[in-house]
């Protein structure tokens, strides 16, 4: 994920679904917030920031989920 991408998902306030592994319910779903080079800071609904790392796949959250066994 690029740091383009990732300033226009916090400017714009899109919903983002990180995927992290094949069970859906370990995805996090919430707004970008802020970033460095290992790291993404991500808003989930609830107002709780999660830290998770940026070698993991960010799609908008409204495209459907997919997950590929070689990840």
């Amino acid at each position: 994920m690029d740091e383009a991408q990732l300033d226009q998902f916090r400017i714009e306030g899109t919903k983002v679904r990180v995927i992290r592994d094949a069970l859906e319910q370990n995805d996090v779903v919430g707004i970008v917030v802020a970033w460095d080079d290992a790291s993404v800071l991500i808003r989930r609904p609830n107002r709780r920031v999660v830290k998770v790392e940026r070698k993991y796949r960010i799609l908008p959250a409204d495209e459907p989920r997919t997950w590929d066994i070689g990840e």
